[in-house]
């Protein structure tokens, strides 16, 4: 179906965005454009004197294109699919959080939380805007999913409650990802083990004491994630090769996770972590709502119901 490839290559687009947007942070170019939003110090085609400015011009320009590309899905939501059915309502939803996804990049660049910034409220706005993200980024993959025609959610007590820990804990690791990103890029360590020291050092600016929450979190959540999804792979044979897929992406993403910290977090490293991390999340989304064989569910062993509950 035509529609179902669109909304596909809407989500591969702003998982670009979502990159971009991720450079501009990792190369301090939050502020390229000055004080100024949606123009660029005050122009709405500005001459580029950095590329600083050019970096952040250029993510500007990619959300505006996102923007139509958005509404447009809405509109061929609507033409092509039967009222009441949920590939709208995942698109209504997508135009939505795509709004108040610019409304934060907005609030960010207004209140002068970019580049340099290591205030604590920057923290707050930082974290609102991931988390929108990820749900703008849900919405979008629900859409194009259910636009192929996909069953509507249909879940098994259990199998819902351990969907519903795994997405919650997965934003909470995005989350602090997310600030540990800043903190890598506000706070550049010379080694591995100053970088540690100084994550531990009570006079470390709060971005940095942050920072490593992150890995004890991602291993702990990473390792739930890959239980509950190998679980109803195990368990359901409509979802093995989604399951399994999501628990082989928590190991790449791992992994990278360590390399990114053994390399001190070098720019290109940054952008193939957050694209791993978005392949997880895109992936744990669409496990999260497919259908579940309670029959098959229940006769997994004890312990893996047990640990895929928790």
């Amino acid at each position: 179906m035509r529609f179902a490839r669109y909304a596909w290559s809407v989500l591969a687009y702003n998982v670009l965005v979502i990159l971009w947007g991720a450079l501009v942070r990792a190369t301090g170019s939050g502020a390229g454009c000055g004080n100024h939003w949606p123009l660029c110090n005050g122009e709405l085609t500005p001459a580029f004197a950095s590329w600083k400015m050019a970096i952040e011009f250029t993510h500007r320009g990619m959300t505006g294109l996102d923007t139509l590309a958005v509404a447009v899905l809405v509109i061929w939501a609507f033409r092509a699919t039967p009222r009441g059915s949920l590939a709208r309502r995942g698109a209504v939803l997508s135009a939505i959080f795509l709004v108040s996804e610019g409304l934060f990049g907005a609030a960010l660049v207004l209140l002068q939380h970019v580049a340099n910034d290591a205030s604590p409220s920057r923290i707050y706005w930082l974290s609102a805007h991931f988390a929108n993200t990820l749900t703008l980024v849900a919405c979008l993959a629900l859409t194009a999913w259910w636009a192929e025609g996909h069953e509507p959610p249909r879940l098994h007590g259990r199998v819902f409650w351990a969907g519903l820990a795994a997405l919650v804990s997965l934003v909470a690791v995005g989350i602090t990802g997310d600030i540990s990103a800043l903190g890598d890029t506000l706070f550049p360590s010379a080694s591995l083990a100053a970088g540690l020291a100084r994550d531990f050092d009570p006079a470390s600016n709060l971005i940095v004491r942050l920072r490593g929450l992150h890995p004890a979190l991602a291993a702990c959540v990473g390792a739930s994630v890959m239980i509950y999804a190998f679980s109803r792979g195990a368990a359901e044979r409509n979802v093995r090769k989604l399951g399994y897929g999501v628990a082989l992406a928590v190991v790449a993403q791992i992994g990278a996770g360590v390399l990114n910290l053994v390399l001190l977090a070098p720019v290109w490293m940054q952008i193939v972590h957050l694209l791993l991390a978005e392949v997880v999340w895109i992936a744990l989304v669409l496990l999260a709502v497919s259908p579940s064989d309670a029959n098959s569910w229940d006769r997994l062993p004890t312990g893996a119901r047990v640990a895929s509950s928790r």
